[in-house]
């Protein structure tokens, strides 16, 4: 047995252990092991906790949500913040159809897990639009969402919370 691949795969498991690299995904068995994201744009390092992770997640989210779109299969509370988001820009006056984009990309995979129940039918039925359209109808059917959608997450963090989107 040569003690080469023996030796390169107990510096690799060492490595991990220690938290020197980074990850990109959450472990595998985890609920959300299809939730990838680049390495590039997020530095987790390999020994955080499922929960640490995502919550460092959705707190560079916050911080420049445009990362958002470097995220594959986001779990509910990425999502969530990424709507907060546009709830505030929608509140500012401010166009986030980048951001909206972003959202129903997130929905071309059927792996990606629904923030809002119906959020997937909504963008759904908006296939045979270009895009623009696709914008305005979500964010119609976002402005149209019941108050129970004003809960804040306790994971989000204070500058991307506050759910409640407005209506035009």
């Amino acid at each position: 047995m040569p003690i080469y691949p023996v030796f390169l795969d107990l510096v690799q498991r060492a490595s991990r252990a220690l938290g020197f690299e980074t990850l990109d995904g959450f472990p595998p068995g985890h609920v959300h092991a299809r939730t990838r994201w680049d390495r590039a744009y997020f530095d987790i390092a390999s020994d955080v906790k499922p929960d640490q992770i995502e919550h460092a997640v959705v707190e560079a989210i916050a911080n420049t949500p445009l990362v958002f779109g470097r995220i594959v299969n986001p779990t509910p509370r990425m999502q969530r913040a990424v709507l907060s988001i546009i709830d505030a820009r929608l509140r500012g006056g401010g166009a986030p159809a980048d951001l909206v984009r972003l959202l129903i990309a997130a929905y071309d995979s059927p792996d990606t897990v629904e923030a809002i129940a119906g959020l997937r039918a909504a963008i759904a039925a908006t296939d045979q639009y270009e895009m623009p359209v696709r914008v305005v109808r979500l964010l119609d059917y976002l402005g149209g969402m019941p108050s129970a959608f004003d809960v804040i997450d306790g994971d989000v963090p204070p500058a991307a919370s506050g759910l409640r989107l407005v209506g035009k």
